[in-house]
């Protein structure tokens, strides 16, 4: 077991000291609320924070949370050390597969870090997690020795801890947004923990509902995403059919992770579960493009999780050349290899090596990455007896590659190469030498520059392209709006702002990644999965989004369970029955600076409401993906903005909001605009941004100052929604044709 010793621990400093900046204080407490020590109260004489350095123990969260930067914190951080067991290196690489990173050995272990956690008030962890585990209720259940409990919270947020714990990077997540790393520290090892609760308890199979939903829900794909809606919707009743075009299920945690991380057995657990619970799970079946309408045939819903599974290849002169393959179908023959014990020279001979032998010269592996999938691609190689250098162009401050996994690779003889890039590949017929060139990078979210006049020549026997994937083309051609930037766009939410993950970037711990947009970004990746991209059909993990953690794969297949199971789609199978579960539900959101379109979606919604519908008013300042998911139909108003001459058109706030909108997938839209002069053509703008996201308008209305008149009672805007509601009878019934 390894204690990483914090700077500040081992120089021995004094304590931290708080500086309030007085004249920056304005008493708004969100430093006291935040505090995990209790180091701060309020003057209050003077409303102003006080600090007791005795409590500081330089966190730094009231650094981050501060709207007005009126505290600086100085000196060292409070902290025991992190507690990491060693490695478990093999004495003999050859032919082994055994697990190589190790779990706590017992409630010491345990117990040691579990009190490293500062329980913080908003904890920065859980927005970091994609799946927004409730690290600090593990871990307080971790202190009282109470596993039970501990098991209980981790599995209402997630399915898969025994592989998250083992194959997500925590360091980018998690761990990179815990208030020590965030402060430029050493974060807790939040994925030892929840490790150990995977390890020492069973997570529990899914429990199918007694009380079935009349719903089928076709799967594609078997990967994270796929198990987790799969689970959600079994537990739910939902009769559930997966459809896997390999022979086994699992995706990339059965065929691309080695053995090594990640075992068989655990990457087939929930597939285990899932078919005892009653699933349909049908491997050797692909599914294409052109068979979606079918499945919708089939299916009351689909979600399609079929992964991002084309590999990127370099466009370098001699990329042709025999011996250049890719990391997919490396992983799959290595694997097999390995697990069934095949003699190396063998795995050699079948990529052209047959003229290498054990004892003697061993082919060199180049693999062009250096993230996760390049190291597992070199340290397989390794283990089948090859040679492997490793070449990214990053700088290798701002590595892809878990910094653990870096280090256990080059442990194993892996040579790792940061800042060079290939140039071309030479040969005749069979490849035999790699040209290189070197690149600079100052910043992270800066492209490295090529050297062209700084280049090197590698003699290579075999060449791996390990850089990453990509989503289908076929599919991404019929799944409209993907794959989605994880890009969040506009003011960040309070809540976001508030916690101070957005304020800084994360300590070297996180690769100086900035983690807070990272988060942020997967924000939008979680609710576009809850969003369907076109009628009644939903797209998660990485079809959604492009290549992900499976933590985030995960979220987003629960995500989109959820979400199939609130909208209760039904498949031309179910024409003539009706679900019976209430009201439809309609959303009028609105931009007012007046007063006047404010007022006039308060009647709208007054005509649906008049109608038997559940209706809800909101300012689109307060509609984000969330509202916009758990609604069948969105109005939405703006005031008209402008000049008749100059030019007219919707509010700038509501084209600002308009471009922010997520995906919409057919979803049901109504718009309206109030005007003093004349609309133009402020709806035909607001008609086309909408359905540039994949809306349906069904019908549009002006009102002018003789309907927007209070002695009229603004009959007009009550009259649009009455319209509108006499059409919807049943919830998924509100389509109407204009």
């Amino acid at each position: 077991m390894t204690q990483t010793i914090s700077k500040e621990v081992a120089l021995g400093s004094d304590r931290p000291t708080v500086r309030i900046l007085t004249d920056r204080c304005a008493g708004c407490q969100e430093c006291i609320i935040r505090c995990p020590t209790s180091a701060l109260t309020m003057d209050p004489k003077r409303w102003v924070a006080l600090a007791d350095d005795d409590l500081c123990v330089g966190c730094r969260q009231c650094e981050r949370t501060c709207p007005f930067s009126a505290i600086v914190v100085d000196g060292p951080m409070i902290v025991e050390p992190r507690i990491d067991p060693e490695p478990v290196h093999p004495i003999r690489l050859l032919g082994d597969i055994s697990e190589i990173r190790s779990g706590y050995a017992g409630w010491t272990e345990v117990l040691a870090e579990a009190e490293r956690c500062l329980q913080c008030p908003d904890p920065t962890c859980v927005r970091g997690c994609p799946a927004h585990n409730d690290i600090p209720g593990f871990i307080a259940s971790l202190r009282d020795r109470d596993l039970k409990g501990a098991h209980e919270v981790l599995r209402r947020t997630s399915l898969l801890p025994d592989i998250c714990s083992r194959v997500c990077n925590q360091a980018a997540q998690c761990e990179g947004a815990c208030s020590w790393s965030l402060a430029g520290g050493v974060p807790v090892a939040i994925g030892r923990l929840e490790r150990f609760i995977a390890d020492n308890m069973d997570v529990a199979p899914p429990t199918n509902s007694s009380t079935a939903k009349e719903l089928s829900v076709g799967i594609i794909g078997s990967g994270p995403a796929g198990a987790a809606a799969a689970w959600d919707l079994l537990e739910a009743g939902v009769s559930v059919t997966v459809y896997e075009k390999d022979a086994t299920p699992g995706g990339l945690c059965a065929w691309g992770i080695p053995d090594f991380t990640l075992s068989e057995a655990l990457a087939q657990r929930p597939w285990d579960q899932l078919s005892r619970a009653g699933l349909d799970l049908r491997c050797r079946t692909e599914v294409r493009p052109e068979d979606l309408g079918e499945l919708l045939v089939t299916h009351d819903a689909v979600i399609v999780a079929i992964g991002a599974g084309v590999p990127l290849r370099l466009p370098v002169p001699g990329a042709d050349l025999d011996g250049v393959i890719e990391a997919t179908s490396f992983l799959q023959e290595a694997k097999t290899a390995l697990e069934l014990g095949v003699d190396p020279e063998e795995f050699w001979a079948t990529h052209g090596l047959e003229s290498f032998a054990l004892g003697g010269p061993t082919p060199n592996v180049l693999v062009l990455g250096a993230g996760n999938t390049a190291m597992d691609v070199a340290r397989t190689a390794r283990r089948l007896g090859m040679r492997a250098t490793c070449i990214d162009w990053l700088d290798e401050r701002f590595a892809l590659a878990r910094p653990d996994e870096l280090e256990e690779a080059r442990h194993e003889g892996v040579e790792v190469r940061f800042s060079r890039t290939l140039t071309a590949l030479r040969g005749e017929g069979r490849v035999a030498r790699a040209e290189l060139a070197c690149t600079t990078q100052n910043r992270a979210d800066r492209r490295p520059k090529v050297l062209a006049k700084d280049s090197e020549e590698l003699e290579v026997d075999l060449v791996v392209m390990a850089m990453g994937y990509r989503a289908n083309p076929a599919f991404v051609d019929v799944l409209p709006g993907t794959p989605l930037r994880k890009e969040a766009s506009g003011v960040p939410d309070r809540r976001w702002t508030a916690s101070g993950i957005l304020a800084n970037r994360a300590s070297a711990f996180a690769n100086h990644n900035a983690v807070g947009k990272l988060a942020l970004g997967r924000e939008v990746g979680l609710w576009g999965a809850a969003l369907a991209v076109s009628e009644r059909l939903w797209v998660v993990g990485d079809a959604l989004t492009g290549p992900a953690t499976v933590v985030e794969a995960m979220a987003q297949g629960r995500r989109a369970a959820a979400s199939v199971l609130d909208a209760q789609p039904q498949g031309p199978s179910r024409v003539d029955r009706v679900l019976s579960n209430g009201p439809g539900r309609v959303l009028v959101c609105y931009e007012s600076i007046g007063g006047k379109t404010a007022r006039a979606a308060r009647a709208i919604a007054d005509g649906y409401s008049a109608q038997g519908l559940v209706t809800r008013v909101l300012p689109i300042v307060k509609v984000g993906p969330a509202e916009l998911a758990m609604t069948d139909m969105v109005v939405v108003g703006s005031w008209v903005e402008g000049f008749v001459v100059a030019g007219v058109g919707p509010a700038k706030a509501m084209n600002t909001w308009l471009d922010a909108l997520p995906r919409l997938g057919g979803k049901t839209v109504a718009v309206f605009c109030t005007f003093g002069v004349s609309p133009k053509g402020t709806l035909r703008a607001m008609r086309r941004a909408l359905e540039e996201k994949g809306a349906v308008v069904v019908a549009q209305a002006a009102f002018g100052p003789e309907e927007l008149d209070a002695k009229a009672g603004v009959f007009g805007p009550r009259a649009f929604g009455e319209g509108l509601a006499r059409l919807a009878t049943t919830k998924g019934a509100i389509k109407v044709s204009v």
